[in-house]
Parts: C-alpha cells; structure tokens; sequence
C-alpha cells in the first residue's frame, strides 16, 4: 500500500476540522444554515492556508443530504462521493493549465445542463489568477448571472492579479496566515494519532518555519520523521534535516558583531558553511533572531512573551543581549540584514555578499548614513572610556599624536606692526582678489613676521615657491596688490616650507597669534 502524505491523509473533511480561518468558517456555515448561499466566492491568501480544502468542504456541504450546523455529514452518498473524488457535481480546474479561451468557454457550455444529482453544480477554479484576458472576459457574463444551481469557487494567491470586473462579481474571502500555535497544536494532534513521539522545540521550530502555512508544515514535518523514521524527532535533529542554525549560533554572531570583531563573524560562517546548512535560511533566521530582539528593548516587559514565540530559555539569553546593544543599530543590522535577503536570491555566491554584510555590520565607517554614523560614534566612545583609543592609519596626518621630541617654535615678536595686522586680518579676501593660479598658491600660504617688521608670506615648496621666487613679476604683483590696499609701498618677503615642521621652527603664525587676540577682547 502506497503512502499517503500527511497533509492530503488528515485534510479536514468538515468545517470543524479546519484550524486558523475561525471567521471565514463561521460566515460560510451561517449562509449554508440560512440558506443565504452565494453564486461566487473569491478565496485569495497565502499558500497552504485552507483556500481549497474550504472550498472543497463548501461544495460538500451545499449538496449534503442531512447538513449539520452547516457543515456536511460525511455520511450520506453524495458526502461519500465527493470525498471519493467521483462526484460529478464538484468540477475542479487548475487554471494554470487550462487558462485559455476555450476551456472556460467548455465551463460555461456545461452550466445550461442542471445536476445529476444533488442541489449544485460546484466549480472549483485554483490559481485563478493565470487565466488570459480573453477567459476572464468568456468567464465574465456567466459569473455575474450564473443558473441557480451553479456556485463558482475561484481560488488564488495573487489576487492583484485578477481583473477588477471580476472582484465585483464575487464575495471575497482573505486567509490570513496561521499562526505558530495553531500550527504547532495541530501537529501535536496529528503525532498523537500517528503514534510519533516529537519533541515540543522541534514542532515549534517547524511552526515558524512554515511562515503561517498548515501544508509547508505537514510536509516538513513528514520530511524530518521520514529521516529519523522509527526515532523521536528531537529539536537538533530538525535542524539538521532542515538546514537551520540554532540560536545559539546567531547570539555568537551578534555578539562578534558588537565586538567589530571581522575575523569572528566569518569564522562562525565558516562552520554554517561546513555544517552544510542553507545560507539563504541563515540569513532570514538571523533577521527573525535580530527582529525579536529589537521587541525585547522596546515592549513593555509584561507583554514581551506575547509579541514573542520564543522559549524562556531564549528569551532570557535576548533580554541579557539586550542590554549590550542599542536600539539603532538593532534596526541598522536589521536593514542591512533584510536588503542581503534580497540580493540573495539572485547571487551566485551566497557565501562572499553574507561575508560583505557582515564586514559592513563591523565595520559602520564604511557606511555613511545615520545609523552608521551613530554606530562609528558610539565605538569611539567605548574605546575612549577602556582608554585604548588609537590614531588609526586611516585618519588625517594632522590628527596624529605629537611625537616625543617638543616642537621648537620661534619667538614671539614684541608687537606686530599695524599695517601687517591689516593684511593679516583681511588675508583671505586679499587672496581671493587675485587671479590662478596665484589665488590658488595663497591660499595655502602662511603669514609670519621677519626682519625689520617684513612680512613675510610662506608657500609649500615646490610649483607654489617657484611661483614666486623663480618666475619674474608674480612677487612684485602681489607687492602691488597689497600696497594698493594699504595705499601705501609693501614690501615682502617670500619663502619655502616643505613641512609644517619646518615652518613652526622657523617662522610665527601670525594668523594664529591675531584671531587669538580678537577672541580674549
């Protein structure tokens, strides 16, 4: 005898039976008891949320003989008949392989004949969505004014996709996702009637990863009890068949993170990588992991056990965590996190844009937004308080630490004539009067005081000093320029720093020593 899945096996056969669509179930038993029934459903959800198996009970329901509390008897010939797949008044399509023109106009030809047997004729139209424009326009007219014996179930995971001619015509029902305990509740039913024993961590962890559908969760449920087949089906060896990290796992990868620890992080990919776990679902745990612990620092914490399906255990160890990391860059790992997922689908190597990410999550400097910056901020910070503060190499050479020998300065001058003053103050305009590239060399330049009260101009060695001192008439242009503004004869001396060193030794900024002044007055 051949073996039988465990979704199709346990499919519920009566309203009852059906777990999670509480008021999808109750409206459509009230019109079948009041007889209020409709001529088009429009059943539109996720996968593997009931969207079919309700249909199905629907159209046994309408034809049963003895109804009770709108739900079908299982027990008379027409319930029987159905259920064997061999009643002629329930027609089910696939529209994804009959989606042209001339098979719904085969639909809508069938409709003039009145049922064998039984009250309705039901169709059952799955994937509606796929049909062409020309079936939808042949399907059209007979949805909106069908005979009275014909109930149309159209059945879809897209419903954007469906004509707005069509939505008009038809009640619309919307599954909603199940949740993790109704999963989980379930699956315990169904292993207590099997006789398996399975751990409670282990059909939790199924529950989640299912992503709120009953069919995703049997099959995976009936894969990990196939492979451990004759065992209890423990927590680990879920993972294991499934190809999930246990939590543990992200709570070291986190903390490495916190660490900016680069090394650390791609060790513990490594392991992932050698363990033979799937990357893609390594990724969204660890979002899911992440997003569970941003709940933690923001819920009030006699309701974080009710925003969070998680056991105690773990909770415990996320609430410690959650006091080492802030809440920007739970949500700056969380975004970063979400856009890899993405970019995941279509890479050719997972393994090298995790590793990305995960520098990018060590390293915020490479980032420049908000949360990068508060992130770089916030390990300065840290570093400053354990007094291990560094000048990296990558910083500006003007923000290294003073060596060991004292720079030698050159002696202040007992006044600064106040002619000089007046340069001095009024220097960056004076420079931006002049033409390139000269404007260009003084702006760089360094005013210092040199003998007999000269003013003395200092330009970086190279193309700027023999600008001035080896090129005739660029020296006496800006003697001109200066004497201009003073109306007055200006004479200055021109010289060469290779160094900021050398010009500290030699020369005074004089700029430095006049806005040092303005700002005592």
């Amino acid at each position: 005898m051949s073996y039988t899945a465990l979704y199709r096996k346990f499919r519920p056969e009566r309203f009852e039976d059906v777990k999670g669509q509480d008021a999808i179930v109750t409206t459509l038993k009230n019109q079948i008891t009041a007889e209020r029934i409709g001529h088009a459903y429009l059943f539109c959800g996720t996968r593997g949320t009931g969207k079919t198996t309700i249909a199905k009970i629907f159209a046994k329901a309408v034809n049963c003989e003895n109804p009770v509390d709108g739900s079908p008897c299982g027990e008379c010939r027409s319930c029987r008949t159905i259920a064997a797949g061999a009643g002629m008044n329930v027609i089910e399509i696939d529209a994804a392989s009959n989606n042209g023109v001339d098979n719904i106009r085969e639909i809508v030809d069938e409709v003039s004949y009145s049922p064998a047997e039984g009250k309705y004729k039901v169709y059952i139209i799955d994937e509606v969505h796929m049909l062409s424009i020309g079936a939808f326009n042949a399907l059209l007219k007979t949805l909106e004014e069908p005979p009275s014996y014909v109930i149309f179930i159209l059945a879809t995971t897209e419903v954007h996709k469906i004509p707005v001619t069509i939505l008009s015509r038809c009640q619309r029902y919307d599954f909603k996702r199940i949740s993790v305990d109704t999963i989980a509740e379930r699956m315990r039913e169904l292993m207590d009637t099997e006789g398996q024993q399975v751990e409670e961590r282990a059909l939790q962890y199924i529950a989640r990863a299912a992503d709120g559908s009953m069919r995703d969760a049997l099959s995976l449920l009936d894969q990990c009890i196939a492979f451990h087949y004759g065992k209890e089906l423990t927590y680990e060896n879920a993972l294991d068949v499934l190809g999930a990290v246990d939590t543990r796992v992200f709570s070291a990868l986190l903390r490495s993170v916190l660490e900016r620890s680069v090394s650390g992080c791609i060790q513990i990919l490594d392991e992932v990588v050698m363990q033979g776990r799937e990357l893609t679902q390594f990724v969204s745990d660890f979002t899911w992991y992440l997003r569970s612990l941003l709940l933690v620092k923001t819920s009030e914490e006699e309701s974080i056990e009710e925003v969070i399906d998680i056991s105690r255990d773990n909770l415990a160890r996320l609430k410690e965590e959650a006091q080492t990391v802030e809440t920007d860059a739970v949500m700056r790992f969380i975004r970063e996190m979400s856009d890899l997922s993405g970019k995941l689908r279509y890479a050719g190597q997972k393994r090298i844009q995790i590793e990305i990410a995960l520098i990018r999550l060590c390293r915020p400097q490479m980032e420049v937004d908000t949360g990068s910056l508060l992130d770089r901020i916030r390990a300065i910070e840290e570093k400053l308080e354990k007094g291990i503060f560094h000048v990296s190499a990558d910083l500006p050479q003007a923000a290294a630490a003073p060596t060991k020998e004292p720079d030698r300065k050159a002696p202040l001058p007992a006044a600064i004539p106040e002619d000089i003053r007046r340069i001095v103050e009024n220097w960056p305009s004076l420079a931006g009067r002049t033409a390139m590239p000269m404007k260009q060399y003084l702006k760089k330049a360094r005013l210092s005081l040199g003998g007999d009260n000269r003013l003395v101009v200092a330009v970086e060695d190279g193309l700027a000093s023999d600008y001035f001192l080896k090129q005739e008439g660029n020296k006496e242009e800006l003697e001109k320029m200066l004497s201009a503004f003073l109306e007055k004869t200006v004479e200055i001396t021109v010289s060469a720093y290779k160094e900021e060193r050398d010009f500290q030794e030699n020369h005074v900024d004089l700029s430095q020593i006049i806005h040092m002044e303005i700002e005592e007055e």
